[in-house]
């Protein structure tokens, strides 16, 4: 079927290999893919070849709070309780990646489903639909959060649900315009015309043709969301002990700066890094996705 080549260049790998063509021709953004890489594999391995855990208290340092050491193996040197900051600094960088993307993958699912749906039923539907997006688009992001945390507690799971659950405002508002345009083209037509129903349409011929638009939003909302979980921990109403992320990290780092400022300086300069080098990569991808580029 002729009219259905748009949904099959995102699966037979036209358009994605031009993608990855301009991709790696983008340097910031492949150097900012590697220092993702490496952030992620520090992550995951630092705690791992440090000899301390991530509540070990070091009692034969006098004071408790020392700078970095070699010979104790304390090489981002303790915080106030004695601490490893080695430990605590790549453990926090494991939560804050997890809230970030399993907050982001929340607020794909509904933001591309609700999206979706309303850009191709249109009519009363679309109408009823965005104006929930607009009402909640009012309530106060911030606190709506700060809200959930103080009602129900302060858990992980909470946090990124919470985030996740408001997070998905503007990625349906994208969606819904990118499918309100896909459903005047031909090959939805033409899945119309052979009595496919609205749901299989909407999962065989739209969602597939706005990945790359949901794609490139991802990626710019880790880096926002990684930023926003570091705040609320910041505030204290993040994560709690014994876990902790960088946010909290910075936060007792900052209240200590004056006589330990290594306290702030490593969870800092990780948290800028990880921060950056996300915000590259997904302008790398806008770059890369968007057929108008090169």
């Amino acid at each position: 079927m002729a009219g259905s080549t748009p949904a099959s260049v995102m699966t037979d790998g036209g358009l994605w290999a031009d993608a990855r063509r301009r991709l790696r021709g983008n340097r910031a953004a492949v150097a900012a893919a590697v220092v993702v890489v490496l952030l992620v594999l520090a992550a995951l391995l630092g705690p791992l070849v440090s000899p301390y855990a991530l509540d070990h208290v070091d009692w034969t340092l006098s004071p408790l709070a020392s700078p970095p050491s070699l010979e104790d193996a304390h090489w981002f040197g303790t915080d106030s309780n004695g601490r490893d900051l080695f430990v605590r600094v790549w453990s926090g960088t494991q939560v804050s990646l997890l809230v970030a993307l399993l907050a982001t993958a929340v607020s794909v699912v509904i933001g591309v489903a609700w999206g979706a749906t309303a850009g191709y039923v249109g009519g009363r539907l679309d109408g009823w639909m965005m104006r929930v997006v607009d009402v909640l688009y009012a309530l106060p992001y911030m606190f709506f959060v700060i809200i959930l945390t103080v009602v129900f507690g302060r858990s992980l799971w909470l946090i990124f649900l919470a985030i996740g659950a408001v997070g998905w405002l503007t990625m349906a508002r994208i969606v819904r315009g990118q499918a309100l345009a896909l459903r005047q083209r031909e090959f939805v037509a033409a899945a119309v015309t052979l009595g496919l129903p609205a749901h299989q349409i909407i999962a065989r011929h739209i969602v597939p043709n706005v990945l790359g638009t949901v794609i490139v939003y991802a990626t710019l909302t880790v880096p926002q969301v990684i930023l926003f979980e570091s705040f609320l921990s910041f505030l204290g109403l993040g994560v709690q002990e014994p876990l902790t992320s960088l946010g909290r990290l910075v936060a007792e780092g900052a209240l200590e700066m004056e006589t330990a400022p290594w306290q702030l300086l490593a969870p800092s300069v990780v948290l800028a890094t990880l921060l950056l080098a996300l915000n590259f990569l997904g302008d790398g991808l806008r770059d890369a996705l968007d057929p108008r580029q090169g």
